[in-house]
């Protein structure tokens, strides 16, 4: 169709690409897919090592963060996809779900139907497990989910130094019991990338009734007596939605594009010269991620990834990997890590550990001359609330991106009693045949404001953003329990802006149970039928 569909999904991430998957089923459903980036089809999306690119600009908006005034200043680089298949087409692969209460804590707030047993289903049903088919894991499903194909023997002396200070090893940390270290399980099949796109879009373009665009970036939804009809492009294209409009974009693009067409805090919208369609003053809040510490030390050896830095060795690796799929570039680079707790009182795990088989992999993250590791911690459930808001009403401006970090003391406590754990586990004796030194931080990092100082310098996001479009059954929810927009009609939101809370975990996972989920919700309203 030239302009008029019956489903209209702005975002091709890890939930608008679920959409556009399960809606097409139904092939008397038009369904329009618009993504604001562009293709998937440089390797670096498809082999594992290319996270390593990412954070660094490749498929991203490039966008920052305000000055943080709790961390005296800093700005973070704040990475969100654009490219098909969004978040999950750059990210680390990393496939955790968080624990149980996180989803019977969203039930428990007043969102019926979100409760963990609610949502497992859901998680079984995108899954294609290589390893596990139970009841916490599906097979078949169009997602692969698998297990590193590329660890290094440093990883088991991680597992052996966690164990010294009682952190037991755990063979699946999305089962019934998060706590532990572990390998990751990943977005993977046969050592390659499962992105959202590639697992729901790719192998359904040739559907008569998806249309997928790319390059397509909404300028402003089109609300027409208390409904959303469509939206308008960038290059002044109307499109028409006979169904629903589905917002897919994400935890800042959701909120940035109603902000842009009219919908968020009147007073905001006013002062930007924008005109209100709809005051709602909670669209842009409750912004929530976790964040990032990182603690490296030097090897005495080559015992990590990182001289594969240098171009010799690269072609190597990359020899490696067409013949094998063994190597670097079989590795994400972070598929080793696992759960433990900061506060002992905690009701699950609150710290989270990624270990990076190099450094310097991320942005801004200081490399070793003789190589080493990056051992990775956050604090899972920070009670810091921040915001998105515009600094324009042009839409080529970026939004304002403010996490608020470390507000609140109990966020400053626990995420120095992460980073101070990660110094233990370290520092235990299965490590030091392979370790020279630890070097950031050095010896010299002793006190709690030594250590805070340290963590306004060498701290990032997780890019585990979410809850700035909150649901809930009270008057101030964005949406209801089934992602309906409340005051306008004909306006969902599907991506993981929705949480009212940011789960205990990575929130790729999540943001695809999302899109499974409604998918089913928007079928059943609209008398498709289910699968």
């Amino acid at each position: 169709m030239a302009n008029g569909y019956d489903f209209i999904i702005i975002g091709g991430g890890s939930a608008g690409s679920v959409l556009a998957g399960r809606l097409s089923e139904d092939p008397g459903a038009q369904v329009l897919l618009l993504e604001a980036g562009g293709s998937d089809r440089h390797p670096f999306y498809h082999l594992p090592a290319g996270f390593a690119k990412m954070t660094k600009g490749i498929g991203s908006w490039g966008w920052d963060t305000v000055p943080q005034k709790h961390m005296q200043g800093k700005m973070f680089r704040y990475t969100q996809g654009k490219v098909i298949g969004g978040g999950s087409a750059i990210n680390a692969q990393i496939y955790t779900r968080g624990t149980a209460q996180d989803y019977d804590d969203w039930r428990q707030m007043g969102c019926a139907g979100w409760g963990y047993d609610d949502v497992l289903p859901y998680f079984r049903k995108a899954e294609d497990d290589e390893t596990w088919d139970n009841r916490y894991h599906g097979k078949g499903g169009p997602l692969g989910v698998s297990e590193p194909r590329a660890p290094l023997p440093i990883c088991e002396a991680y597992f052996a130094a966690a164990a010294q200070l009682g952190i037991p090893r755990n063979p699946d940390v999305n089962g019934e019991r998060q706590d532990g270290v572990c390998y990751y399980q990943l977005t993977q099949r046969n050592v390659r990338r499962s992105s959202a796109a590639m697992a729901y879009v790719t192998p359904n373009r040739n559907r008569r009734n998806l249309t997928v665009r790319l390059g397509a970036q909404v300028r402003r939804l089109i609300v027409e007596a208390g409904r959303a009809t469509g939206v308008e492009l960038a290059d002044g294209t109307r499109l028409t939605a006979r169904a629903e409009v589905l917002l897919a974009s994400g935890a800042i693009g959701a909120p940035r594009l109603l902000q842009l067409s009219g919908i968020g805090p009147a007073n905001h919208l006013s002062g930007l010269g924008i005109k209100v369609v709809h005051d709602q003053p909670q669209i842009g809040a409750n912004l929530q991620d976790h964040l990032d510490l990182y603690y490296i030390a030097e090897h005495k050896g080559p015992y990590s990834y990182d001289r594969y830095a240098k171009p010799h060795w690269a072609v190597l690796a990359g020899l490696q990997y067409l013949v094998a799929r063994r190597g670097p570039v079989a590795s994400s680079l972070f598929e080793t890590g696992g759960f433990w707790y900061a506060d002992p009182d905690a009701r699950s795990p609150d710290i989270q550990f990624h270990l990076g088989l190099g450094t310097g992999i991320e942005h801004g993250v200081a490399s070793m001359p003789q190589g080493g590791i990056t051992l990775n911690s956050c604090h899972l459930r920070p009670r810091s609330r921040g915001s998105v808001r515009l600094q324009s009403a042009d839409p080529a401006q970026a939004p304002l991106i403010d996490p608020n970090c470390l507000a609140d003391p109990i966020d400053r406590d626990r995420t120095i009693r992460g980073l101070k754990l990660t110094q233990e586990i370290l520092a235990q004796s299965p490590l030091q045949s392979y370790i020279l030194a630890q070097r950031l931080p050095g010896p010299e990092v002793r006190t709690d404001d030594d250590y805070f100082n340290f963590i306004c310098q060498h701290s990032k996001t997780s890019h585990h953003c979410a809850g700035t479009c909150r649901m809930g059954a009270d008057d101030g929810a964005v949406v209801d329990v089934r992602l309906r927009f409340n005051g306008i009609d004909g306006l969902r939101i599907v991506d993981n802006s929705i949480m009212p809370t940011v789960i205990s975990s990575n929130t790729n996972a999540a943001a695809i149970m999302i899109g499974e989920k409604a998918a089913d919700m928007i079928k059943a309203d609209h008398g498709m039928p289910l699968t």
